[in-house]
């Protein structure tokens, strides 16, 4: 069943030239929140791409503002590091992009739009799909930046260096979201309940 309704959704005003006002804000702030995620940081010897924040960010708000949107937004991220501006987490410009951390990077679009496409047929709205929603985000996202990084590094060396170090901390945001998301809408829905809103 399609709901075709997010968080982003919710707040969204009825008129046309107010909505496109809205959506382009929250794009724009999307990609912003991306970017300040990247500064949490924390590098491994072992390892050319470090632990960030970014990777939760990038699902939560796929799921948030849904697969359009979503994926603008990130596209608008990598846009903002490519032309210089220091969102990335190893620098900026467009040669980051052709570095270790390049598919991951790249990853971020199709992942936020899975996630945003799936939490637009209510899947963020129980645990359990909330979790096969980021689980699955995390696959495309991890596939991209292991494949990429496997060219420059080899497929084992890859396997070591760009996933086994995140399993822990991707289990724990996968919990996290799936905790987050479904009280969100519970939230949302009990206040309308006593607003006595549909």
């Amino acid at each position: 069943m399609v709901i075709d309704r997010t968080f982003a959704d919710v707040f969204r005003p009825s008129e046309k030239a107010s909505a496109a006002i809205y959506d382009a804000f929250i794009v724009i702030c999307a990609s912003l929140v991306v970017g300040l995620s990247a500064q949490l940081k924390v590098y491994l010897p072992f390892s050319p791409v470090p632990i960030t924040g970014q990777t939760f960010a990038v699902l939560m708000l796929g799921a948030l503002l849904g697969s359009r949107r979503g994926a603008l937004a990130m596209l608008l991220y990598l846009i903002e590091g490519a032309i210089g501006l220091p969102v990335f987490a190893g620098g900026a410009g467009a040669a980051v992009l052709l570095g270790p951390t390049g598919g991951y990077l790249v990853g971020f679009v199709p992942a936020a739009y899975l996630v945003g496409g799936l939490a637009e047929r209510g899947w963020d709205r129980r645990i359990t799909t909330t979790i096969a929603a980021m689980v699955l985000g995390n696959i495309v996202l991890h596939s991209f930046g292991f494949v990429w990084l496997a060219e420059l590094i080899g497929i084992k060396p890859a396997f070591f260096a760009g996933v086994c170090p995140f399993v822990v901390g991707d289990i724990l945001k996968v919990i996290l979201a799936a905790v987050l998301l479904p009280a969100g809408w519970e939230i949302l829905n009990n206040l309308n309940k006593a607003l006595g809103r549909r």
